[in-house]
């Protein structure tokens, strides 16, 4: 059992007109956000020069982020999301099609492996949860 999953993904030979466009890129990755079934709070995003985009989806679920480089035509792009409501699978085949990418590597790591969870942070709990629903003692 984990916690979340997180997607790194690598994008290759994107088309270059979206690759510097921060409106869009922006646009896609809350898009991405939300039909991968997570709601989306809030986005930061910036324009380098002379070219470049970096920038960030924060979800409830945890995030989505981005930074490009044009002259590369290369993203790399991470989507990282909590509990099972959330597929990142959904979020990546569109940000793939939108951004056009001629070819894409990923890895996909859990985080908060629940039996690490509960044996360093010395949690006595029979079932962890990603939100948990009662106070949290410190």
């Amino acid at each position: 059992m984990r916690l979340g999953r997180h997607i790194l993904a690598e994008f290759y030979n994107c088309s270059e007109s979206v690759m510097n466009n921060v409106s869009f890129i922006e646009s896609a990755m809350a898009e991405a956000a939300r039909i991968s079934g997570a709601t989306v709070i809030g986005t930061n995003f910036h324009t380098f020069e002379p070219w470049g985009v970096s920038g960030v989806v924060v979800i409830s679920e945890s995030h989505l982020s981005i930074h490009t480089w044009p002259e590369y035509k290369y993203a790399a792009i991470d989507i990282f999301t909590c509990g099972d409501d959330v597929n990142p699978w959904v979020g990546f085949e569109y940000l793939k099609e939108v951004f056009a990418a001629e070819h894409t590597e990923t890895q996909e790591i859990s985080r908060g492996i629940v039996e690490k969870v509960k044996k360093y942070s010395h949690i006595e709990q029979v079932q962890l949860t990603h939100k948990p629903q009662g106070k949290i003692r410190v």
